[in-house]
């Protein structure tokens, strides 16, 4: 199921141009165009699911997908090991919970942060 309204959907459909960082037949994954940390991209299910609120039973196949995935593209992406490095996860769930586009994302941001060094 896809919206033609929602821009995410139009991004993996390739109707908007966007900085891919994976994708397979469940999945997308594409940079940030505003990060808030050296590495920051976003993981969207290619099915229109609006958020995090509309998740049933049946979508726990790709949401834990994303979730294996998660760690392995945040260190081919620029991320430290953990435990000295890391990654954060961030789910923004509707308008009070800072959600902004209305198909689930998962935002994951990291990598090297010289100034946490000490």
């Amino acid at each position: 199921m896809h919206d033609p309204n929602c821009l995410f959907c139009k991004i993996i459909a390739g109707q908007i141009p966007s900085k891919k960082v994976y994708e397979d037949e469940e999945v997308f994954a594409f940079h940030d165009i505003h990060p808030w940390a050296p590495v920051h991209f976003l993981m969207v299910p290619k099915a229109h699911i609006p958020s995090m609120a509309q998740v049933t039973e049946e979508h726990a196949g790709v949401l834990g997908r994303m979730m294996a995935l998660a760690p392995k593209l945040a260190l081919e992406q620029g991320c430290n090991p953990y435990p000295e490095g890391g990654f954060r996860i961030v789910v923004n769930t509707g308008l009070e919970g800072g959600q902004e586009i209305h198909h689930l994302h998962i935002h994951v941001m990291g990598g090297p942060r010289p100034w946490l060094k000490g």
